[in-house]
C-alpha cells in the first residue's frame, strides 16, 4: 500500500492479467508457467533465480529511479574539453535535439529495409551522403559507419579487396601503411583488425614512404602495400600536403585513404581534390554530443568504381511503380544474410539516428553557416596560437585548422593547472601539449587558457584576425549546392521539414514492428531522459578518469548485471554494435587458442540458421567458415555436427550458435552440441540475438557457452534508431577474461589484452548505456523474468491464432514456439502467384511494418511480438494477416485477378487511390480501407512499390535535382 505508485514493469508489459488469461485460454493451458514448461527444456532451465536488485525497494518507481540516475550523472565532472583527437564539443540545435534525438517517431524506427515506409529517414540519410560526398569531394558516400577508428579499419580492408586479395578478405602478405600521426585510437583499432585478417600493417612516418627505395632500411622490403592511411589534418593539427605522396602511391598501385574532419573541409582542400581514393572520419562535431565516446556517425566516401567494395549501407534513388522518384537501400546484395562469409563487412547496423542529426545540422546551417562556424573556430585557434607564441612558447608553424601543439617544460603540471580552472588539455608527451578548440569556444575560454600558460589573458590584436591556414591549402570549390541545404535555415522551416519526413515513415509510434530476431520493444520515455543530460552527454572519452566517476559506477553495475543474466563472469562494454560484439568475442576465442600454443584452430562451425552477421564476423576475425546443416525441424543436425567436428578436430576453433534458434525454438540437443564442441577442443560462441527468450529462465554460461554477446538495442531497450545506434557487449567465461578488448589509447606493447581494442572509445557508446541500466534497474529480477515469459506467451498466442491459415514452420516437442515463430508462405507462390514480398507490401496498406522477410528461410515471415505489445495490438496484427490470407484465398479461388489484385499492387498511395482514373478490378475501398478501423487512423505509404533493379542499374546516391520530383 505504501510502495511507489509509478512502478515500471506493469507499464512495460503490454497486457494485463485479464488479457494474459484470455491468451492462455486460447492456448488451452491454465498458467504462464505451464506454457514455459512446454517451451523451455527442463535440462537448460537455470537452478537459481536472478539477483539484480539495485535499490533495497525492488518495487521502486520511475521517478525514484530517474532521481537516482541524476545523482550518478552528477558524479561526472563536465570540464571544457580542449583534448580534440577526433572528439569536439558542439552545439546541438535544440530543434534537432527535441524533434529527432528525443522524438520516438525517429528513434524507434527500424532499419529501412522496407523502403516504401522509410522514405523520411532515407531522404535524411541521402542528405547525409550528399553532405559527405560534397565536403570530401568524393562522389559516393555510405549512410554511416560506427566510429572513425572502425571506419579506418573498414577502409583498410576495402583497399585489400579492391587490390584483388580475394573476396573473403585478406591473405598473408597484403600490406597496409598507416601514418604515425593518425589518432592513436585509429592506429590501435587498425592493428587489431589487421592482425585478425592477416594484413601486414606498417606504422611509420608518411614522409619515409616511397614504395621503392628505402624499404629495406625500414624493414619493409617484403611488404606489398595495397593502400595507406593518412590523417588530414593530422592528430597534432597540421594540414599536410599529401599530393606528392598520392602520386607515388598510385604509381605503385596503392590506394590512399584520408581520415579527415568535415568541419575543417569547409575551409581546406578536400581529399578528393588532392587525389585520395577513400575518405573516412566522424560526423560527431556536426551537432552530436561527445557522450564520453558515442554513439556517433562515422562516414566513408570513395570513387564510384568502388561502390560494390564499400562496406556499410548506401541509400540510392530509384522510382516507384508510378514512375515517381523514391529512395531505397542500393546494391542490396551486399547485405550479410545474402552474402554471408563473402560480405564486404560484418556491419549490419550503422549509426542512422546520429547521421540524421548530423545531416540536419548541415541542412539547418547550410554551406554559409558551416563556413561561418568553421572560420570562427579557426580564428579562435589562431588567436590562442598567437598569444602563446607571444608568451615565448614553441607552438609550431601557422598551419592548422583548430588544433596545435605547444612545447612546455612539464606537460602534466600545466594540464593539472588547466584542470583546476575547469579545462582539459591533451598531454601528447612529457613536454608537448595539444590544444583543440571547437564551436562552443568563447573569448572567456581563451582568457582562461592564456592565464594557465602565465599570460595576462585575452587581448584583441589586428594580427589575431588572420586564420592559420596558408592560402595554398584553402578550399576554393563549392559544396552543399543542393536546395535542401539552402531551404530550411529558420527553425520553423526546419521543424516542418523534420515532421514532414517523420510522417513518411513507420515507427513504433504508429504500430508494432513484429520483426523476428530484432526484438522491437518499448523504449520507455523514462529510460531515454538521461541521454541528453550534460553529465552524460558532454564528457570527452579521453577525459581523466576522476572526472567520470558516475560513468564508472554505472558501467560496473551494468557489467555485473549482464554477467548475472548470462552466467558468464567477465563482461566488456566496448563493442558498439552486435556485429562488433561477435567480432570481439571471436577474437577472444582466437587469442585463447593462441595462448595455448594452438594457433591453427581457425575453423568456425556455423549452422545454416545462424544470425546474418555470424559468417562475416568469423571471416574478419580470421576464421575459416564451415557450415553445419539443420534438419527438417530446423534444429542443428547433430550427426552432421559430429562429422564436421571430427573432420576438423585439429583445427576446430569455435561453434557459433544462436539460441533459441533463428527458427524460433529451443533446441533440446543444445547441451550435447556444446559438449561435442568442447570435447574436441573448440569454444562455443552464443549469439545473443534471441536473449529476450532466456533472461531469468536460463543462462548461456550454464548451457555451455564460452562467449555471448548481448544486443542492448534488442533485449535491453536501447532504441534501434532507424538502424543504429546499437551496443553489443560481450560476456565471457573466466578463462577468456584476459582476452577481452583492450584500451584504445594504450600502445600495442602496453596492451593488457592480446586482442587489442575493437572500438575507438573504451566503453563503445557510453551515452546510451544509461538506457539499459535504467531498464534493468526498474524491472528488477522478477520483472525481467516476467517479461521473458510474456514474450513467449505473446508469440505462442499469435502462432495459435494464425496457425489455421498459415503454416507455422517450426515448433518444439509440444507444438510450441519460443518468443518468435516462422510462417511458411512458400506455397502461396504456387497457389496464387503471391510471393512473401507481396504480403510485406500489402501490410503497409494496413499501417504495419512487415515481419522479417525470407530469413532464415526464403519465402517465410518471422514474427516476434515482444512482451511490450498489448493483446489488442497483437489481435490487430493477426486480424490484418487473416484479412491478407482471405485476399490470397480469393486469388486461389479465381475471385480475384491473378496479376491485378490488392497484393500485387500494394502498397496503395493516397495519390493512386484518389486519382480521377481507377482501372483496378477491385474497389478503391478495398485498396485503402480493407478493415473498418483504418477509417479512424490511416497511415498512407508515401510511394508505391519501388523498382530496386532500376536503382541499381542507374546508381544515384546523392540528392537528385528537385525537378525530378515534379514530373
Amino acid at each position: 500500500m505504501l510502495g511507489a505508485l509509478d512502478t515500471f514493469a506493469r507499464r512495460h508489459l503490454g497486457s494485463g492479467e485479464d488479457d494474459i488469461g484470455q491468451m492462455l485460454a486460447v492456448l488451452g493451458i491454465g498458467s504462464v508457467d505451464e506454457l514455459i514448461d512446454q517451451v523451455v527444456p527442463a535440462a537448460i532451465r537455470s537452478k537459481r533465480p536472478l539477483q539484480l536488485e539495485y535499490l533495497s525497494d525492488t518495487t521502486q518507481g520511475e521517478s525514484e529511479l530517474v532521481a537516482a540516475l541524476a545523482e550518478i550523472a552528477a558524479k561526472n565532472k563536465v570540464y571544457r574539453s580542449c583534448i580534440g583527437q577526433g572528439y569536439y564539443d558542439t552545439i546541438t540545435p535544440p530543434v534537432v535535439q527535441r524533434n529527432i534525438l528525443e522524438n520516438p517517431g525517429w528513434y524507434t524506427q527500424y532499419t529501412p529495409y522496407q523502403a516504401e515506409i522509410s522514405q523520411g529517414r532515407l531522404e535524411a540519410l541521402l542528405n547525409f551522403q550528399t553532405m559527405v560526398a560534397d565536403l570530401t569531394a568524393l562522389p559516393l558516400a555510405n549512410a554511416s559507419l560506427l566510429d572513425e577508428a572502425t571506419a579506418a579499419a573498414e577502409a583498410m580492408a576495402m583497399c585489400v579487396r579492391v587490390k584483388g586479395r580475394g573476396a573473403r578478405g585478406a591473405v598473408r602478405g597484403a600490406g597496409f601503411f598507416l601514418a604515425d600521426d593518425c589518432h592513436p585510437q585509429t592506429i590501435n583499432v587498425c592493428r587489431t583488425r589487421a592482425r585478425s585478417m592477416g594484413i601486414e600493417l606498417v606504422v611509420g612516418s608518411a614522409g619515409d614512404l616511397n614504395f621503392e627505395r628505402g624499404k629495406e632500411a625500414h624493414g619493409w622490403e617484403s611488404v606489398d602495400f595495397c593502400g595507406l592511411l593518412v590523417q588530414y589534418p593530422n592528430t597534432y593539427g597540421s594540414i599536410v600536403d599529401y599530393s606528392a605522396l598520392v602520386e607515388r602511391a598510385h604509381a605503385a598501385g596503392a590506394l590512399v585513404v584520408a581520415a579527415t574532419d568535415l568541419l575543417a573541409l569547409t575551409m581546406i582542400r578536400p581529399p578528393g581534390e588532392w587525389g585520395a581514393d577513400i575518405a573516412i572520419g566522424s560526423a560527431q562535431r556536426l551537432g552530436v554530443p561527445m557522450g564520453f565516446g558515442g554513439p556517433h556517425a562515422a562516414f566513408m566516401s570513395t570513387r564510384e568504381q568502388y561502390a560494390r567494395k564499400m562496406p556499410g549501407r548506401i541509400v540510392g534513388v530509384s522510382k516507384d511503380a508510378r514512375g515517381k522518384p523514391a529512395y531505397r537501400l542500393a546494391v542490396q546484395t551486399r547485405e550479410q544474410h545474402i552474402k554471408r562469409d563473402k560480405a564486404t563487412s560484418n556491419i549490419c547496423t550503422a549509426q542512422v539516428l546520429l547521421a540524421i542529426m548530423a545531416s540536419m545540422y548541415a541542412v539547418y546551417h547550410g554551406p554559409k553557416g558551416l563556413k561561418r562556424i568553421a572560420r570562427r573556430v579557426c580564428l579562435f585557434a589562431s588567436i590562442l596560437w598567437h598569444h602563446l607564441k607571444m608568451l615565448g612558447f614553441e607552438v609550431g608553424e601557422r598551419n592548422f585548422f583548430d588544433t596545435f601543439t605547444v612545447k612546455v617544460n612539464d606537460a602534466d603540471e600545466i594540464c593539472r593547472a588547466a584542470r583546476r580552472v575547469g579545462y582539459n588539455l591533451r598531454c601528447v608527451d612529457a613536454n608537448t601539449l595539444g590544444i583543440s578548440l571547437d564551436e562552443t569556444t568563447t573569448r572567456a575560454d581563451l582568457d582562461a587558457i592564456i592565464k594557465v600558460f602565465g599570460g595576462q589573458g585575452y587581448a584583441i590584436d589586428p594580427v589575431d584576425l588572420h586564420i592559420a591556414i596558408p592560402d595554398n591549402k584553402l578550399r576554393s570549390s563549392e559544396y552543399l549546392a543542393h536546395p535542401v541545404f539552402h531551404s530550411y535555415h529558420s527553425e520553423h522551416e526546419l521543424l516542418r521539414y523534420i515532421f514532414r519526413l517523420q510522417s513518411r515513415d513507420i515507427s513504433l509510434a504508429q504500430s508494432m514492428i513484429p520483426l523476428g530476431s530484432c526484438t522491437m520493444k518499448l523504449n520507455a520515455t523514462s529510460l531515454m531522459l538521461a541521454v541528453t543530460w550534460p553529465g552524460f552527454a558532454k564528457l570527452h572519452p579521453y577525459a581523466p578518469a576522476d572526472q567520470a566517476a558516475g560513468y564508472a559506477g554505472l558501467f560496473a553495475n551494468l557489467a555485473s548485471w549482464l554477467a548475472e543474466i548470462t552466467g558468464l563472469p567477465a563482461v566488456s562494454l566496448q563493442p558498439n554494435a552486435g556485429s562488433q560484439g561477435e567480432y570481439a568475442g571471436l577474437l577472444a576465442i582466437r587469442a585463447y587458442h593462441e595462448s595455448r600454443g594452438d594457433p591453427g584452430r581457425r575453423v568456425c562451425l556455423i549452422p545454416v540458421s545462424a544470425h546474418g552477421t555470424n559468417p562475416a564476423s568469423a571471416v574478419i576475425a580470421g576464421f575459416d567458415v564451415v557450415v553445419v546443416n539443420c534438419d527438417a525441424r530446423g534444429d542443428i543436425e547433430v550427426d552432421d555436427l559430429r562429422r564436421k567436428v571430427d573432420q576438423h578436430r585439429d583445427r576446430l576453433g569455435a561453434l557459433m550458435i544462436t539460441y533459441p534458434s533463428t527458427h524460433g525454438v529451443f533446441e533440446e540437443a543444445v547441451l550435447d552440441i556444446c559438449k561435442i564442441v568442447h570435447e574436441h577442443g573448440g569454444q562455443v560462441y552464443m549469439d545473443g540475438a534471441n536473449l529476450n527468450a532466456m533472461v531469468g529462465l536460463c543462462r548461456p554460461g550454464e548451457i555451455g557457452a564460452d562467449v555471448c554477446h548481448v544486443n542492448l538495442h534488442k533485449t535491453f531497450c536501447i532504441p534501434h534508431g532507424g538502424g543504429g545506434p546499437g551496443m553489443g557487449p560481450i560476456a565471457v567465461a573466466e578463462h577468456l577474461r584476459v582476452f577481452l578488448p583492450g584500451d584504445p589509447l594504450a600502445p600495442s606493447e602496453n596492451q593488457k589484452s592480446s586482442t587489442g581494442p575493437v572500438s575507438a572509445a573504451a566503453y563503445g557508446s557510453p551515452s546510451i548505456l544509461p538506457i539499459s541500466w535504467a531498464y534493468i534497474a526498474l524491472m528488477g529480477a522478477a520483472g525481467l523474468t516476467r517479461a521473458t515469459k510474456i514474450a513467449i506467451v505473446n508469440a505462442n498466442y499469435m502462432a495459435k491464432r494464425l496457425g489455421d491459415d498459415y503454416a507455422v514452420l517450426y515448433t518444439g516437442r509440444h507444438g510450441r514456439v519460443a518468443h518468435e515463430f516462422v510462417l511458411d508462405c512458400r506455397h502461396f507462390n504456387v497457389s496464387a502467384a503471391v510471393e512473401v514480398e507481396d504480403i510485406a507490401k500489402r501490410l503497409m496498406d494496413f499501417g504495419f511494418h512487415a515481419p522479417t522477410m525470407s530469413w532464415p528461410v526464403a519465402g517465410t515471415l518471422m514474427i516476434e511480438p515482444t512482451e511490450s505489445e498489448s493483446k489488442a495490438e497483437l489481435d490487430r496484427f493477426c486480424d490484418v494477416m487473416l484479412a491478407i490470407r482471405a485476399e490470397i484465398r480469393a486469388i486461389e479461388q479465381a475471385r480475384s485477378d491473378l496479376h491485378d489484385n490488392p497484393l500485387k499492387n500494394a502498397p496503395h498511395t493516397a495519390e493512386a487511390v484518389s486519382a480521377s482514373l481507377w482501372s483496378r478490378p477491385y474497389t478503391r475501398e478495398q485498396a485503402a480501407y480493407p478493415l473498418p478501423w483504418l477509417r479512424e487512423y490511416k497511415y498512407w505509404p508515401p510511394v508505391a512499390r519501388i523498382d530496386n533493379p532500376h536503382g541499381d542499374r542507374h546508381l544515384v546516391c546523392t540528392c537528385p535535382p528537385v525537378e525530378d520530383f515534379n514530373e
